[in-house]
C-alpha cells in the first residue's frame, strides 16, 4: 500500500470515529482493495456488529439498476429512448403530457406528478399515514398515490427529481419482460455481476446478516425503521447490498458485461445539468466534472435510517462503497476521501 493511500485510510478512520459511523467503509484502488471497515452495529437490541459482508439497504442508490434494466430492453430493440410512455404500458394516465418518453422519465426531466416530492415533503415517512407501508409490495401499488395528479412541468423543461418516474420504467420492464421486476433484476444484473447477497428483499423477511435501519430521535432515543418504508424496494429504491457486491457491480458495468460499450456510454452520458454547478444526470447515474473533465461517476441514496454513497473516479482509478444502517454518515466521508484526493 502506498503511503497516499496509508494517509487515506487514516483520514477514513479519523472521520468514522468522529461522526460515530455505523456501516461499512470500501476503497478500492484499481484492483487493490486499499481500505475496508465495518463500524456500529446491525442490530442495536442485540448488540451485533456489523462486518464487512454485513447486507445493507441503498435506498434510491440503485436507480442505476432500473435505468440498465431500460437501457438492456432498449439494446435489445424491444423500446427506443423516444418511445412514448402511453405506448410502453397499459394504464391510462389522465392528466399526463402526451409526449412523456423513456429518456424524460431517466433523467427526471418528464414533469409528470412524483409521490414523494423532496421540494414538498421533507419527512418521508409522513407517505405512509395515509398508505400503509405494508401494502406496498409490487410497483404497481404506487400508482394510486400519483397517477391521477396534473403535470409539474413540460416534459423536457428542466430537471427534477422523479422518484415516480422510475417507477413507471420498473412498470415497463414488467410489461415487456413478463417477470416481476426484482426478478429481471436478479437474473439480469446481480447473476451476471456475481452479486450473490444482493437483493431486493421484504422487511419482514430480511436474510441473515442484513442490518437494521436505524432513525435516531432528538432526545436520545432510537428506533428501528421498519415503518418507515414501503415493506418492499423496487424501481426507485430499496435494494439491499454488500460492499464487495457492489464493487462487483462496477467491475460488471464498466467492463461492458451489461451493457456493450455503446449503451455503456449513453448510460454514462451527462445528458442533463441538474441544480449543483458541476453536477450532471446520465441514466440514472449522477455525474460530477472538474475542468469539463470526468471527477466521479456517483450513486447516493437516503431513506429514514439508511444512507448510502458510492462513487468511481475515473482520473484517480478510485471506486469507494460506503454504507450505513443510520440517516446520515456516507456523506461526511465521501467529502473527507474527496478532499485528499
Amino acid at each position: 500500500m502506498t503511503t497516499q493511500h496509508m494517509d487515506l485510510s487514516r483520514i477514513i478512520e479519523e472521520t468514522s470515529k468522529g461522526i460515530g459511523f455505523s456501516g461499512v467503509i470500501g476503497v478500492k484502488a484499481g484492483e487493490d482493495l486499499i481500505h475496508s471497515s465495518a463500524h456500529g452495529y446491525s442490530n442495536r437490541a442485540d448488540e451485533i456488529m456489523n462486518t464487512t459482508e454485513t447486507k445493507f439497504g441503498i435506498a434510491s442508490g440503485c436507480k442505476l439498476f432500473t435505468a440498465i434494466a431500460i437501457c438492456q430492453l432498449i439494446q435489445k430493440g424491444k423500446l427506443r429512448f423516444d418511445s412514448k410512455l402511453k405506448d410502453c404500458h397499459p394504464i391510462v394516465f389522465p392528466d399526463f403530457n402526451q409526449n412523456v418518453t423513456i429518456h424524460h422519465l431517466l433523467t427526471h426531466t418528464s414533469g409528470i406528478p412524483d409521490y414523494f416530492d423532496e421540494e414538498v415533503m421533507e419527512d418521508f415517512e409522513e407517505l405512509w399515514q395515509k398508505n400503509p407501508m405494508y401494502h406496498i409490495k409490487r410497483l404497481k401499488d404506487f400508482l394510486p398515490m400519483f397517477k391521477d395528479e396534473v403535470m409539474m412541468f413540460e416534459p423536457g423543461e428542466r430537471f427534477h427529481y422523479n422518484n415516480a418516474g422510475y417507477i413507471l420504467l420498473g412498470l415497463i420492464v414488467e410489461e415487456l419482460t413478463g417477470l416481476e421486476f426484482s426478478e429481471y433484476i436478479d437474473k439480469n444484473i446481480f447473476l451476471p455481476c456475481e452479486m450473490k447477497n444482493s437483493g431486493y428483499f421484504s422487511m419482514d423477511q430480511l436474510p441473515k446478516n442484513t442490518a437494521l435501519g436505524y432513525i435516531d430521535e432528538e432526545n436520545g432515543a432510537w428506533r428501528t425503521n421498519v415503518y418507515s418504508l414501503p415493506i418492499k424496494g423496487g424501481a426507485d429504491g430499496g435494494a439491499y447490498i454488500t460492499t464487495s457486491d457492489m464493487f462487483r457491480f462496477w467491475e460488471g458495468l464498466f467492463s461492458n458485461q451489461l451493457l456493450n460499450q455503446a449503451y455503456t456510454n449513453l448510460l454514462l452520458k451527462p445528458h442533463i445539468a441538474t441544480e449543483d454547478k458541476g453536477d450532471y444526470y446520465g441514466y440514472g447515474i449522477w455525474i460530477s466534472k472538474k475542468n469539463e473533465a470526468i471527477f466521479k461517476y456517483h450513486l447516493m441514496g437516503y431513506d429514514p435510517g439508511v444512507s448510502f454513497n458510492s462513487a468511481v473516479y475515473p482520473a484517480n482509478r478510485l471506486k469507494t462503497v460506503i454504507t450505513s444502517n443510520e440517516s446520515t454518515g456516507p456523506y461526511h466521508i465521501t467529502c473527507a476521501i474527496e478532499k485528499e484526493l
